[in-house]
């Protein structure tokens, strides 16, 4: 072989080796981009009677798996301030962010969803009142199961603590449903009756969770919410109203897909 058909030859090869490369590379990439989340923002909405403390569960997987999640802890004073605790976190937030609420809670995304850095919604066993809606409203038409509320003189409302354990976190241990039973955020009367004006399900991407066993809200208001919005709908087996406590992997599973699937 001659000095010029060698380096021909070399030529060829080593041309052909750094389009392997390339290749292999360019793939190991799409593969890093197909596997990494479009959104790695997460903000966690309480409901009432409770604190943000519950969502601990769901919160250590979802860092675990490598999200930046903040919780938002509501004053429960009324709809517009917990609106706006709502917004305050979201303005922390560095970039599109996936909003998640409880119970109440949902109401107050439905409000606060509005919000320009939320590119996703999830609701777990939550409101997702129209415009003009109340929970209040709503709760008449789907009765649900649980004991009457407790009010106080000045207009706030709690779970009877002999009740709370049963109605609200049937499928909890025993001993952390007495706690939360004994730790309630008593919560102002007019947020259950104050109407909507401007649900973001309308114009965000939304998923939802269905507690099949909830008795706070009953699982065909939860459905019907889930129907109206075209929310991606998934339903938990055996779960109470305390579902994200109960249930952390199922919720933390459901917000984890609306990350890797809504729109940055």
């Amino acid at each position: 072989m001659t000095l010029n058909r060698c380096r021909k030859h070399y030529s060829r090869l080593f041309a052909s080796i750094r389009g392997c490369l390339f290749a292999a590379s360019s793939l190991v990439l799409a593969s890093s981009a197909l596997a990494a989340p479009a959104i790695k923002n997460v903000v966690l909405v309480h409901g009432a009677f409770v604190d943000g403390s519950g969502w601990e569960p769901v919160y250590d997987i979802l860092t675990k798996d490598g999200y930046n999640v903040t919780l938002v802890q509501e004053p429960l004073t009324s709809l517009e301030d917990d609106v706006a605790a709502t917004r305050r976190v979201l303005d922390r937030q560095d970039g599109p962010t996936v909003l998640v609420a409880h119970s109440y809670g949902g109401t107050v995304i439905t409000e606060a969803g509005n919000h320009p850095k939320v590119a996703a919604l999830v609701y777990i066993a939550a409101h997702a009142p129209e415009v003009g809606e109340t929970e209040a409203g709503n709760g008449k038409r789907f009765p649900n199961s649980s004991r009457p509320l407790i009010k106080t003189a000045d207009g706030f409302l709690l779970l009877d603590p002999n009740y709370f354990p049963q109605d609200f976190a049937a499928d909890s241990p025993a001993a952390q449903a007495d706690f939360m039973a004994h730790a309630q955020m008593l919560t102002a009367a007019k947020v259950f009756t104050t109407p909507v004006t401007n649900p973001a399900w309308k114009t965000k991407p939304s998923w939802y969770l269905v507690a099949k066993d909830d008795k706070v809200i009953n699982p065909d208001l939860e459905r019907m919410y889930a129907e109206r919005a075209h929310s991606h709908k998934v339903e938990a087996e055996g779960a109470s109203h305390a579902v994200y406590i109960s249930h952390p992997k199922e919720v933390a599973a459901l917000i984890e897909e609306a990350a890797q699937h809504a729109t940055p």
